[in-house]
């Protein structure tokens, strides 16, 4: 068994790791070299979803809110489908040119019904 082949992954790992910890690290101490501490409720409250959280868990809330997040959502789960439709372009060729092409057609479709509907008004 040869260890030399697990050094890419060791490394991806150990890279990965500084990555996701450094910045963190070099947050901290700069905030507690440079960074001025003056805490307030303002600052200290969680920011969520746009509405107060420390309200009724029953209170009423518009409910668009969440009809733009799910929009968002679907078309941008949508549009990730052209990524590896455009990598490989050449192996599928006509066929899945056009059928892409009746895809997206589909998806501006809908996105012209919620703009006209004014699902994406936000007030």
């Amino acid at each position: 068994m040869n260890l030399d082949q697990y050094l890419p992954v060791l490394l991806f790992i150990l890279v990965g790791v500084g990555v996701g910890v450094a910045p963190q690290v070099l947050g901290r101490l700069i905030s507690m070299g440079i960074g001025v501490h003056k805490p307030d409720a303002q600052k200290n409250s969680p920011y969520e979803c746009g509405f107060e959280a420390f309200e009724d868990a029953r209170m009423k809330f518009d409910v668009r809110y969440y009809l733009v997040a799910i929009l968002f959502i679907l078309f941008d789960l949508e549009i990730a489908f052209l990524f590896p439709w455009a990598v490989a372009l050449k192996e599928i060729g006509p066929v899945g040119f056009w059928a892409m092409m009746i895809f997206l057609a589909i998806l501006v479709v809908g996105f012209i019904y919620e703009w006209k509907k004014g699902a994406l008004d936000w007030e």
